[in-house]
């Protein structure tokens, strides 16, 4: 799509949050939109609404951003719809009209030239408030099938910017028209990151560079799952491959006194820390294979790096969008999908092959790559700027 062309000032509302799949994206987007805007003398105006409790009200006031919070309500889902009536949800339910009421007073008295909406249960009310409003409604889509506040809100939507070329066939066919696929929005410090500085900040002396990189990550938190899996199978991982082990802050003594008994060689392979942080991109620049979940936002930071992953999908994510996410990489093998019951001696089934085969690794960071899009933030960019001019 060719850019538009670039207005003074510019008024950006969004909407979405709760986790850092919705948030995030959001965020790299506003970014992005300044920065175009300061580059030609212009200015943005944004300010974001979501939950008080979600990860978007720490963040938003930490980069500087008005934040504004409405009435929400999270509908808890089950397998069995009777289930879906329970007390809480009709009382969540409840609170809904109250929330559009409160996000239409604030989307007419900021007359945003455009709303943004990245998904979670509070982007729901902003969304209805910007239809009512007669504001131009984009809708971002992290995951291969639209999330239940999506759904809710595509009809209302004046473009639908998807990352995932494959969600096109899942939208009904008057939705159809108004999607667009421009990739996830990733974080640009990503994709700027070099090994050898993991090496020297982690101070990885033991590592022998001639054996691949192996980078284990369970997200901030860490992941029981994974955990487990990896250390039933560390000896004989640590003799095929360097391992970095993002284990989670409350998990990193249980792992230590696991590795406790490594031969010398082996330990020296082993990088256990609780938390990557600014460092993560010269850890991914480093990383030959990484094993992970497989939430939107990473899928996005690994394809755009062609990085080969075998993903141990978590279960309980909302809609199963993980395992879709995961399933939907392997089919096409950019990666490996681990679903069901994982254990040590399915994770070495998985990562052996690509640990003794160079030429296997290649051919899944090429198949990867061929599914990342790096300029995502750019490509949101100018659907958000070509829908507010019509």
């Amino acid at each position: 799509m060719n850019a538009p062309l670039l207005p003074r000032s510019f008024r950006l509302l969004v909407t979405g949050g709760g986790t850092g799949g919705h948030t995030y994206p959001a965020l790299t987007a506003i970014r992005t939109l300044q920065g175009r805007l300061a580059a030609a003398g212009g200015t943005l105006d944004v300010l974001w609404i979501g939950a008080a409790d979600g990860l978007e009200a720490r963040v938003a006031p930490a980069e500087g951003i008005p934040f504004k919070t409405v009435a929400t309500g999270k509908i808890r889902r089950a397998a069995n719809p009777l289930k879906m009536l329970s007390a809480a949800n009709m009382k969540d339910m409840a609170r809904v009209p109250l929330g559009v009421a409160q996000a239409r007073s604030i989307v007419s008295e900021f007359q945003p030239d455009v709303v943004l909406a990245t998904g979670g249960y509070v982007a729901v009310p902003a969304g209805l408030a910007a239809r009512l409003c007669r504001r131009p409604l984009v809708l971002h889509e992290q995951t291969v099938r639209l999330g239940l506040a999506n759904r809710k809100l595509a009809g209302s939507a004046t473009r639908i910017a998807l990352s995932s070329e494959s969600s096109l066939e899942l939208l009904s066919p008057e939705l159809r028209g108004a999607a667009v696929v421009t990739g996830n929005p990733i974080r640009p410090e990503v994709l700027t990151g070099h090994g050898d500085k993991a090496v020297h900040a982690l101070n990885l002396t033991g590592f022998d560079r001639r054996l691949p990189t192996v980078y284990v990550t369970g997200g901030a938190q860490g992941a029981q799952q994974i955990n487990g899996v990896v250390r039933d199978v560390l000896p004989w991982l640590l003799s095929h491959a360097n391992v970095i082990h993002q284990c989670g802050p409350a998990n990193v003594d249980e792992l230590r006194a696991a590795a406790a008994g490594l031969d010398p060689v082996l330990a020296g392979r082993y990088h256990l820390t609780g938390f990557v942080g600014p460092e993560l991109p010269d850890v991914l620049a480093l990383a030959d294979i990484v094993v992970s979940r497989s939430g939107a936002g990473t899928l996005a930071e690994l394809t755009a790096l062609g990085k080969p992953a075998v993903f141990v999908p978590l279960a309980t994510s909302a809609g199963n969008e993980q395992v879709h996410n995961a399933r939907h990489l392997a089919d096409a093998g950019a990666a490996v999908a681990l679903v069901g019951e994982v254990t040590g001696q399915v994770l070495q089934h998985a990562v052996g092959p690509l640990l003794t085969d160079p030429a296997r690794r290649a051919a899944m960071a090429d198949r990867a790559r061929a599914y990342g899009r790096p300029d995502a933030a750019d490509r949101l960019v100018d659907v958000l700027l070509s829908a507010a001019t019509g």
